[in-house]
């Protein structure tokens, strides 16, 4: 069976439109390849976008690029083009909590999907403790060549914790197989300075850094907790 649903909705839709019936055959068939092509490339996203399990349901157009916040518009429509992701960049947001990162990060990612590409979201925390529970039930391996695959990795919320031995040897891990493979987008309340003293061990904490951050695109996230303002908006309307 095709399963050609998109081609069969197309040529319901022109058998009952009147207008339909004095085009060619050839603009009639085009039309319904198009629809056909349309559905099925709709039907791929989202996929991509049930897979990526983003946190937030965010999209780049509704970044906000005006007031101190930041955010460079040339350099955000740079981003919305996702040739960061075909040359394996990666991309560093940092700001105190509650200014954006998750959401930016999240609406980066999305473009991502709509782009074609393979996304999965992880918080910092979760993920090293999946890790841990993946090498005592022997999934460690096939947890990694998940992420691995993946041309997209967000890792959300990095540094609230020192690092364990193991959790520095595992983030170790996932950056070293995504190196020149994949894109990884970092959100952080830590500046890139500090994260020497948040990985805890010297060596390794090069090793991560010289993985990520000479590759990637840096945004220092500015302004009032949007949470914080989004409570004042509610008092003020109240």
């Amino acid at each position: 069976m095709l399963k050609l649903f998109g081609m069969i909705q197309a040529l319901e839709s022109q058998m009952q439109v009147p207008d339909h019936r004095d085009l060619s055959f050839e603009d009639r068939f085009g039309m319904i390849v198009d629809t056909e092509m349309i559905i099925r490339e709709n039907k791929k996203m989202n996929s991509r976008l049930k897979t990526a399990k983003l946190a937030q349901s965010a999209a780049i157009e509704d970044i906000e690029v005006k007031g101190a916040r930041g955010i460079d518009k040339s350099t955000l429509a740079a981003l919305a083009t996702s040739d960061w992701v075909r040359l394996h960049q990666n991309v560093i947001i940092s700001g105190a909590t509650g200014v954006g990162k998750s959401y930016l990060a999240c609406a980066l990612a999305h473009k991502s999907c709509r782009d074609g590409f393979t996304v999965v979201y992880e918080r910092v925390s979760r993920l090293l403790e999946g890790l841990s529970l993946a090498r005592v039930d022997g999934s460690y391996n096939k947890r990694l060549a998940a992420i691995k695959d993946k041309d997209v990795l967000v890792l959300d919320d990095f540094g609230l914790a020192p690092l364990t031995a193991e959790q520095r040897r595992d983030l170790l891990e996932v950056l070293e197989d995504r190196y020149d493979r994949g894109s990884t987008i970092i959100t952080s309340q830590l500046p890139i300075e500090h994260w020497h003293e948040i990985i805890g061990d010297p060596t390794i904490a090069d090793a991560i850094l010289d993985r990520v951050v000479h590759n990637s695109h840096k945004l220092h996230l500015k302004g009032e907790s949007r949470r914080k303002t989004k409570a004042k908006d509610l008092q003020l309307a109240s």
